[in-house]
């Protein structure tokens, strides 16, 4: 009897954000030790940069039209030439960063948030409700998601506001079925059941139970899909269908410039090594994620 009050009481539960951090704190000093993460780390975070420090580090202003200037070669004056009205592409290519991320971040986070959403709801309802939303989602699942989101943009309009809101739509079909199908598998395992029959409230089964298992293919995913907002909206742009000019934008740069491709290739081809070069280094990120906090996909899906 002494012996069992002289034991020491278990350590009390973490509450779910205490719990998502320290996975996150290991994740990342998992994460420092894969070498192709942290060069695609480094050139993010060379852009994120790039992109905060752009009035800073532009030799002139983005929209700065000079015509006596027009179409000249990489120089030092510019450094990477200029365009058919004399615009630094220097200039509108660190700016283009800025619109780039600021799409590319702000539309995955929309459509996970959209996504988390209904495949939440989806997967712990069951039933009719499960049914007509997985319905809406197999009807966005059924067009590619350049082709969606043109059609998004037909309806709202131009704009790059109506960019983020047309990719982040296109986005939720794919989160909601990744969290459905990850929900079901956590709603079948024992400690699920108990957790419910001990009359834990379906909040705090949702928050301390489900979410935490399925972070880890969420936050993959997200990584995935940021490389891929980046390269429809530019896709958009390209179109004529995304940003409106003169907003910097590189898609709507290598359009501009396509016309002109034998007499001025840096036109095009300055915001295409951009372009190349981030999602380059974003879909080594993501590779890292991948193995780093879904073991079990071993980096397949970057």
């Amino acid at each position: 009897m002494d012996a069992e009050l002289a034991r020491p009481a278990p350590p009390p539960a973490l509450p779910p954000i205490a719990r998502l951090a320290r996975t996150l704190a290991g994740a990342g000093r998992r994460l420092r030790r894969q070498h192709k993460a942290m060069a695609g780390g480094a050139i993010v975070l060379l852009f994120v940069l790039a992109a905060v420090f752009a009035p800073w580090l532009a030799p002139y202003g983005p929209t700065q039209q000079n015509f006596a200037d027009a179409m000249q070669g990489p120089s030092w004056a510019h450094p990477m030439g200029t365009d058919s009205f004399g615009q630094d592409i220097l200039a509108r290519t660190l700016y283009g960063a800025r619109s780039a991320l600021w799409i590319g971040f702000a539309s995955v986070a929309l459509g996970l948030v959209a996504g988390v959403a209904v495949g939440l709801l989806a997967g712990l309802r069951g039933g009719r409700v499960e049914w007509a939303l997985m319905r809406v989602v197999d009807g966005l699942l059924a067009f590619p998601e350049l082709i969606m989101a043109m059609a998004f943009m037909a309806v709202l309009g131009l704009g790059m506001g109506n960019v983020i809101l047309a990719l982040a739509l296109s986005f939720v079909g794919p989160f909601a079925r990744t969290v459905r199908a990850d929900v079901l598998q956590v709603k079948a395992r024992p400690f699920i059941e108990a957790a419910r029959l001990m009359g834990v409230p379906e909040r705090e089964v949702i928050l301390r139970h489900v979410l935490p298992n399925v972070a880890a293919p969420i936050l993959v995913q997200a990584g995935m899909r940021i490389s891929i907002a980046i390269l429809l909206a530019s896709g958009l742009s390209f179109l004529g269908l995304g940003v409106v000019p003169p907003t910097p934008d590189w898609g709507l740069m290598i359009a501009e410039g396509r016309g002109f491709v034998a007499m001025a290739p840096w036109m095009s081809g300055m915001p295409g090594l951009a372009l190349a070069t981030l999602l380059v280094g974003l879909n080594l990120l993501a590779e890292g994620l991948s193995d780093t906090l879904d073991p079990r996909t071993g980096g397949t899906h970057a």
